[in-house]
């Protein structure tokens, strides 16, 4: 992750609680799930030919992983409210938008959040700080803006929708 630990996290409330529900399963019951596979695998004797023991402590590895990110994430968390339903993108709201030149029913939705945040709905996430999340921040519906895309071209957007993403 090359993402910089100062930088803040914008995150619902329910985005918040969500990752906070996560690191504690993951710090309780599937980390003593793990130990005690481990431990079970330890007992059958030669470590060097034992399946068992190296993948759980490859998920060792992986779980371990992911409870440093969550800590991380949940330490560099700002809460927001969810934002007013005025049309302004701003973190919190799902966007719909077109690129321009495209049909009117060719548009794309996405939520502007921390990439950190899964919404489990299939909703892509954009960060505030991406190019297209910097572009559009502040820009209200039926606004026109550009931005330049991390291939080197310069690409207008219509902002089409903007809503307060509810889950």
């Amino acid at each position: 992750m090359t993402q910089s630990t100062s930088e803040t996290i914008w995150l619902t409330r329910d985005g918040y609680d969500k990752l906070v529900a996560e690191l504690e399963e993951l710090k309780g019951p599937r980390r003593a799930e793990i130990v005690e596979r481990i431990s079970a695998a330890r007992e059958e004797g030669d470590l060097k030919e034992n399946g068992g023991y190296h993948a759980a402590r490859e998920e060792q590895g992986k779980l371990e992983g992911r409870i440093l990110q969550l800590e991380d994430t949940l330490r560099r968390a700002q809460v927001g409210e969810t934002p007013a339903d005025d049309g302004v993108v701003e973190p919190g709201m799902k966007v719909t938008y077109r690129f321009v030149g495209d049909d009117e029913d060719e548009t794309e939705e996405f939520l502007l959040a921390s990439r950190e945040l899964e919404t489990g709905s299939g909703l892509t996430v954009y960060s505030p700080q991406s190019p297209l999340g910097s572009a559009i921040t502040g820009a209200r519906k039926g606004d026109t803006v550009s931005y330049l895309a991390p291939n080197g071209k310069t690409l207008e957007v219509e902002i089409v929708d903007a809503v307060p993403y509810t889950g």
